[in-house]
């Protein structure tokens, strides 16, 4: 897809200024950071391609207070790099941290496997200056209220406003992010499991445990292969309580057959873990490209359930696709908050149909038993159509009048979420 206009902006006044002129003129655009999306949320093929990776300062750093102040197009691992000698961290942490801007962890609500303990983007977003489509800026800042009967509770924090909304509410051109302290130690542990099903009897045991990891990683028998040359379901752990014993013992009374556990000590071992954990997709990624020329491709869902509903959910999903006779997809992924990935390679123009039907099946199973169709990549323009499965008319509505509110003319992110 390639836009009619490209626009490099290197400040927030460069941003207001083109959006002023795109209002006046009504050129659709398309904010992007480091395009990244797994659903087309940051290209398009008509008005403008605002690409943000220009603006990328780092501005303020205030250990004491714990907070950064940055400009969108920073990569979220050049912050953890810059603020890691204070012995802070920002705690959300896509897979491809050194690929990811802050602007598009924004945007998308980013989150990854220490979503366990951190949660997403979201609760760390502390303040915003938006340019919104009119070409004004504005500031926005969490009140930090333990009590507000302010008004409409979705009225109560502007700076939600602009969390997740995937470019279409208006355009982050500074964020100041909360951080928080280094662990004291981290200790990574892949339990290989007997089975599919003992796997994710462990992630269920974990979750109520009295055990508080970082993060709770599943890959299946495909997803380890990729990732480490072996045949069997694995569990990843990071504890940072140093609490081994407790750990050895939960795994053999979940799964008394289990392999031998692998231990990921310091930081270029946990490193080596968090490239293994990259290799998935970036594997599949590579195996969809390939299929491209005879109409197939990569097919990823990054649905959720509540985390005790996961092996019933995924075995309901691996019943669909033997059903529809096509190939296991690669399952894998924040097991412990309920979120796998599913990701298939359709190998032509036919069987990514029959795919695609099948994992909208699996979407409405989903949601039928209280999951999301979209857990942390957004809903872009790929997964727009699956959006109203689980959305009701109402709330689309309520959706629809603040875009109309903020973008009144919807040159904002055309195509994305609505």
């Amino acid at each position: 897809m390639i836009p009619d206009a490209v626009a490099r902006p290197r400040s927030a006044a460069e941003v207001c200024d083109i959006l002023k002129r795109s209002s006046s003129d009504r050129t659709p655009v398309t904010p992007a950071g480091n395009q990244t999306s797994t659903t087309g949320a940051s290209i398009t093929d008509r008005g403008t391609l605002l690409s943000m990776r220009a603006m990328d300062r780092i501005i303020d750093v205030d250990t004491a207070g714990r907070r950064a102040i940055v400009e969108p197009g920073v990569l979220l691992g050049d912050l953890n790099r810059a603020v890691a000698p204070h012995g802070l961290h920002f705690a959300p942490d896509p897979t491809s941290m050194d690929d990811v801007t802050v602007g598009g962890a924004v945007a998308c609500n980013a989150s990854g496997a220490r979503s366990l303990l951190y949660g997403p983007t979201r609760p760390h977003v502390h303040a915003l200056q938006v340019a919104l489509a009119n070409g004004e800026s504005i500031d926005v800042r969490r009140t930090g209220l333990d009590k507000n009967t302010s008004g409409y509770a979705l009225a109560q924090e502007p700076t939600d406003w602009f969390v997740g909304s995937e470019g279409t509410l208006g355009v982050v051109v500074r964020a100041e992010l909360s951080l928080v302290p280094l662990p004291e130690s981290v200790v990574g542990l892949a339990i290989p499991c007997s089975s599919e099903a003992a796997a994710l009897r462990l992630v269920i045991a974990i979750r109520q445990s009295s055990l508080r990891p970082r993060c709770i990683e599943y890959f299946d028998a495909l997803s380890h292969r990729i990732a480490r040359g072996q045949e069997t379901p694995l569990i990843y752990i990071e504890d940072l309580a140093g609490e081994d014993e407790r750990w050895l013992d939960l795994a053999d009374a979940t799964d008394p057959a289990h392999g031998e556990i692998a231990v990921f000590d310091g930081e270029t071992a946990l490193r080596a873990a968090r490239q293994f954990r990259h290799a998935v997709p970036a594997t599949m990624n590579e195996r969809g490209a390939a299929r491209r020329a005879h109409g197939g491709r990569k097919v990823s869902t990054d649905w959720a359930v509540p985390y005790e509903k996961l092996p019933g959910a995924i075995a309901h999903a691996r019943h669909l696709v033997d059903d529809a006779r096509l190939p296991q997809p690669a399952i894998y992924g924040h097991a412990g908050n309920g979120h796998p990935h599913q990701n298939f390679i359709a190998n032509d123009a036919a069987e990514l149909e029959r795919i695609e039907a099948v994992v909208e099946t699996t979407l409405k199973h989903v949601i039928s038993i209280g999951g999301t169709v979209s857990a942390e990549h957004g809903i872009g323009k790929i997964k727009r159509r699956w959006l109203p499965l689980q959305a009701t008319p109402l709330q689309l509505g309520v959706m629809r009048s603040v875009k109309r509110e903020l973008d009144p003319l919807g040159i904002l992110a055309p195509g994305n979420i609505l």
